[in-house]
């Protein structure tokens, strides 16, 4: 696996560089710092996004991995690009609770749908019963730009080290 360069972006998803971010508190030994950091900025923009839902207004926002927009109709969805993973944090307006589970290492998000486009449309599938819904007011155009600004953005080996594989068992 790659090193994160000193000018790359911060896999914090802070927008700074990484030299500037995280590599210090990295190089002093405190290597909980970026999942904190991350942490905070997620659980705030979660925050954000849900608020903006409640008042019924489109808004689109990106952090690192992260895509959360909001339409005018108050609902609300949380996008993870790596892995065309979603989850919906407000519906009508009324904000729903988020599945995220912590721990000082990760951060685990329990995402309850895939996406995917068709048709320049974003078509979700549900992981419980693998219905498919189309969200005609999703901001299909902005979610597929900054798709392909994160791939020219981070290099490859930096977004394969924003997953952790689960664990399957213990083995002998």
């Amino acid at each position: 696996m790659g090193k994160i360069g000193r000018n790359h972006p911060c896999p914090c998803g802070s927008g700074k560089k990484y030299k500037h971010c995280c590599l210090p508190a990295t190089q002093a030994g405190a290597a909980g710092s970026p999942t904190n950091q991350m942490k905070i900025s997620l659980m705030a923009a979660i925050e954000r996004i849900q608020a903006l839902a409640a008042d019924k207004k489109a808004a689109f926002h990106e952090l690192g991995v992260f895509l959360f927009y909001s339409d005018q109709e108050g609902d609300a969805w949380l996008l993870e690009i790596t892995e065309s993973d979603a989850v919906q944090l407000a519906r009508g307006g009324a904000r729903l609770e988020v599945p995220i589970d912590e721990n000082p290492e990760t951060i685990e998000i329990n995402f309850s749908h895939t996406f995917a486009f068709r048709d320049r449309q974003l078509v979700l599938t549900a992981y419980a019963d693998k219905a498919e819904t189309q969200l005609e007011r999703a901001p299909g155009q902005q979610i597929h730009a900054a798709i392909r600004r994160l791939y020219k953005r981070y290099p490859k080996e930096m977004l394969e080290r924003m997953h952790v594989e689960p664990e399957h068992g213990a083995g002998a």
